[in-house]
């Protein structure tokens, strides 16, 4: 059995290299590729002779599996898995695992960074301070006593819940089930969206969350609001939320994630919008939040080439 890892993940390529052979033993072929390739030509390329691939976010298409006859077995090295063709994957058996869990701790952080940073004008005092400025005009709220809105009550969002208890803030939560957890109120989206003084995006992105937080739901919220996106980019709708920023309509808005990526083009309207603050896709990405996702996805492996499966989403 052949094991192709097609991009690397985040950690020095002799010590994945050396984690996945202590995972798998003798019993796969490991394959690395220390560069990251896109294009359908290289994957397939790289993948028509495996038994099992290892990916992160890229995007993972039909065209490609088609060419990996022996292709079994699909270890997603993200939480996030709507970039592969899932559809394919059951019409032929393909096991899918993911990661979830390795990035919690890191994306709320960035979260609290957005936060943080738009409260305390974080970028517009490091510009006035080099230009020999004040602090006139650029005094802005504490965390404290704010209402706390969190689309999502997964693993990241219970954690965004936490840090926001810490901060002093009322927790409000919108979700499918409702959960009993202390200290946070479950609500309807609407209610949320219309009460709240942060509202933090941390749904997947599937056919019933694309578009969830449309023009609509922004109209709905607070003149002095912000807004957080470290999920998925089309969730939210950036021409919507670009409006309501240039308007006035709401305070700001935090945006780690865009409906392409990597690259963002320098026209996108969140990155013209005013107190908009952009980061490239890097909620996920600490330092040991990668050497976490490494020993996941070694355990997957593990899991798998001893016929016991773990992480399966497919």
């Amino acid at each position: 059995m052949k094991i192709v890892i097609l991009e690397p993940l985040g950690i020095p390529d002799e010590t994945m290299i050396s984690m996945a052979k202590e995972a798998v033993g003798d019993k796969m072929e490991i394959v690395y590729y220390n560069t990251r390739r896109e294009d359908t030509e290289t994957l397939i390329e790289r993948a028509c002779d495996a038994d099992a691939v290892v990916l992160s976010n890229f995007k993972f298409k039909r065209e490609v599996m088609e060419k990996c006859p022996k292709l079994k077995y699909i270890c997603v090295a993200f939480t996030g898995y709507d970039h592969v063709d899932m559809d394919y994957c059951r019409e032929k058996g393909i096991t899918v695992s993911n990661c979830a869990g390795y990035s919690t701790v890191a994306v709320a952080d960035l979260v609290f960074g957005f936060i943080i940073a738009l409260y305390r004008n974080i970028i517009p005092c490091n510009e006035a301070v080099r230009k020999g400025g004040t602090k006139a005009g650029l005094v802005g709220p504490e965390l404290e006593g704010k209402r706390f809105g969190i689309i999502g009550a997964g693993a990241i969002g219970l954690r965004v819940a936490a840090i926001a208890k810490a901060f002093g803030c009322s927790v409000f939560a919108y979700s499918r089930t409702k959960k009993d957890i202390d200290g946070v109120t479950f609500t309807d989206l609407d209610t949320l969206m219309s009460t709240c003084d942060i509202v933090s995006v941390h749904v997947p992105q599937n056919s019933s969350t694309v578009g969830l937080i449309n023009a609509e739901k922004i109209g709905l919220m607070k003149k002095n609001a912000i807004l957080i996106n470290t999920a998925r980019g089309p969730i939210v709708d950036s021409a919507a939320l670009a409006d309501a920023l240039n308007s006035g309509a709401i305070a700001g808005a935090g945006i780690d994630v865009f409906e392409s990526e990597p690259s963002i083009d320098e026209s996108h309207p969140l990155l013209n919008a005013k107190n908009c603050i952009a980061t490239p896709h890097v909620a996920f990405a600490s330092n040991e939040a990668m050497y976490k996702r490494a020993v996941i996805v070694c355990d997957n492996l593990k899991a798998y080439i001893e016929g016991t499966p773990i992480n399966i989403v497919s």
